[in-house]
């Protein structure tokens, strides 16, 4: 298989690995005529591929010029040669000089001699990111005191990189994945940015503008390199590429941590006051103020390992061949319990509520069924193959708590009263001994309150399709009430918990909420009724959002 250097083919397939998404004229248009002012400026693309930013900034330095025979020099790094080919004939033919380097380009040493770097920084997760070129694109990273992860994917160090090539007083416009404003491995980023840049802007879309990626993306307009710190950043939307030149008016955000997450930027101050003033009065803490969310565990073949009860009686299995599971997926976590009762409705809807783990030794049963898996191959699953007996799933102990990680409303917690084990599509939450009680009967219920709901946007992060996802990590930010309100209003909580039960199985969550916030925040000495409604007004902002760029994607 020829080297990506010297590869004459391209697919679809090829670019994707590379994270290779081409980029709309509305945009590289958009991000040239910002970071360009003088036809004399010095341009470099450091992600070539098919020369999109570079044409536009060719037109548009042609465009400054009083020259009209101008043909302008831009400079491009592109680690496919055939690639590299068609950016050189498109230069050519919008009138300009390319100089395009073959490489990668965490191998081209930072000369900062351009007033300009624009382009669109390949998108590769961190799974697919691996050897040298994520060895160099960190050690890049390093020179500049710019710390990145191990689940950093691709765009975070060669946002980093790309900068050291400006010259005092640079402009840098990228087109970057809306992890930026989220993720925790791109910390080291934002607060690099803030530190260097004299200002930065950033505009959002209320659409996804490349739906072949399922990745929002936002664009980084970091003016004045050199010549930082900035304290704030200012805040654009647009609906779609093709509405950049109608954007709503900016606003004006300052980050209490240019390092923390900058999903806040949406929400206007008097929607985050009355968490902060929640926080200060002891009525709300962390969720691992409550206990440890952790994942749930891997099987390496959910097909095999997690069977209906019909499965379970035509394998012949004994129950000590099993553990109760809660199924696949978390559709059936919508409510405020999972109890013993619900999980035999599920398992009469011949949903998988048994884990395939047979004790020692095997009855013949689990023998026979174990070489069936053999048989097919299950045992060379990679989590099945570095395990002894593959068969046998290590144990993540039942939790009080499962949390949905993966959600087209709302994170939900619900009370594990049947005991079952979970896998990793949801996370697990185990309360401290102290809060085991309290937390098992009123926290599901009181965690579907509008400032909670809120928060969830905030601290989680936004995936293809509309999807709030949320990690352990970031769970254990997720704004929570304390314990000692939950504890003072625990009355009027039960007085509401079957209604709220109802509702939330009618698919009302709005009602649902309005009625947690009566019992909890509406409580003398809380918050307003004015508060409320800000924040009701911002979640519900920030879900219509995050739904729109879903649909937009289809």
């Amino acid at each position: 298989m020829p080297s990506p250097l010297s590869a004459d083919v391209d697919t679809a397939d090829l670019r994707k690995a590379r994270g290779a998404f081409f980029t709309p004229e509305a945009i590289t248009r958009f991000v040239s005529d910002w970071a360009i002012r003088s036809s004399d400026d010095t341009v470099l693309e450091p992600s070539t591929g098919d020369a999109a930013f570079l044409v536009s900034a060719v037109e548009r330095m042609r465009q400054l010029s009083s020259e009209s025979a101008l043909a302008p020099r831009v400079d491009g790094v592109e680690i496919h040669a055939n690639s590299a080919r068609v950016a050189r004939s498109r230069v050519e033919e919008a009138g300009g000089i390319p100089h395009i380097t073959v490489n990668d380009f965490f191998r081209v040493k930072p000369q900062p001699r351009y007033s300009a770097v624009i382009g669109n920084p390949p998108y590769i997760r961190y799974q697919d990111f691996t050897g040298e070129s994520r060895t160099r694109s960190r050690e890049a990273a390093l020179k500049v005191g710019v710390s990145l992860t191990a689940l950093a994917s691709s765009w975070a160090a060669f946002t980093v990189h790309s900068a050291l090539f400006l010259q005092p007083g640079g402009r840098m416009g990228l087109v970057l994945p809306a992890e930026l404003l989220s993720v925790n491995y791109a910390a080291a980023v934002r607060q690099f940015l803030f530190d260097k840049f004299r200002s930065i802007e950033l505009v959002l879309f209320t659409e996804q503008v490349f739906p072949d990626a399922e990745a929002d993306v936002v664009l980084l307009l970091a003016d004045g390199f050199g010549e930082g710190p900035t304290d704030h950043a200012t805040i654009h939307q647009a609906k779609d590429a093709s509405s950049l030149a109608t954007m709503d008016l900016p606003l004006r955000w300052t980050p209490p941590d240019p390092a923390g997450k900058w999903t806040g930027l949406l929400v206007g101050a008097d929607a985050i006051e009355p968490l902060r003033s929640l926080k200060e009065a002891g009525h709300f803490t962390h969720l691992e103020t409550w206990g440890d969310t952790t994942l749930g565990m891997v099987t390496g073949n959910n097909k095999f390992f997690a069977l209906s009860p019909a499965r379970v009686a035509e394998l012949g299995l004994s129950r000590k061949d099993l553990i109760r599971l809660s199924p696949p997926g978390s559709a059936h976590l919508r409510g405020l319990e999972l109890s013993t009762s619900q999980m035999s409705t599920l398992g009469r809807e011949e949903k998988a509520t048994w884990l395939f783990r047979p004790g020692e030794p095997l009855s013949p049963a689990a023998r026979e069924y174990v070489e069936t898996g053999h048989r097919a191959g299950v045992d060379q699953a990679y989590k099945c193959r570095v395990r002894k007996p593959w068969y046998r799933v290590p144990l993540v102990p039942a939790a009080d708590l499962l949390l949905t990680c993966m959600n087209a409303d709302t994170p939900r917690l619900t009370t594990n009263s049947a005991a079952a084990h979970h896998l990793n599509s949801v996370h697990g939450v185990y309360l401290r001994d102290t809060l085991t009680e309290l937390g098992r009967e009123l926290l599901p219920l009181a965690s579907l309150n509008s400032v909670t709901l809120l928060n969830a946007e905030m601290v989680g992060r936004s995936y293809g399709g509309g999807i709030l996802k949320l990690e352990p990590r970031e769970a254990d930010g997720w704004a929570m009430p304390s314990p000692s309100l939950i504890s003072s209003r625990k009355d009027q909580l039960r007085g509401i918990k079957s209604k709220v039960g109802r509702l939330l199985q009618q698919g009302k969550l709005a009602d649902a909420v309005h009625l947690v916030d009566e019992a909890l925040l509406l409580a003398p000495g809380v918050i307003t009724q004015d508060a409320v409604e800000k924040v009701r007004e911002a979640r519900k902002n920030m879900a219509n959002r995050r739904a729109a760029r879903g649909r937009s994607g289809r």
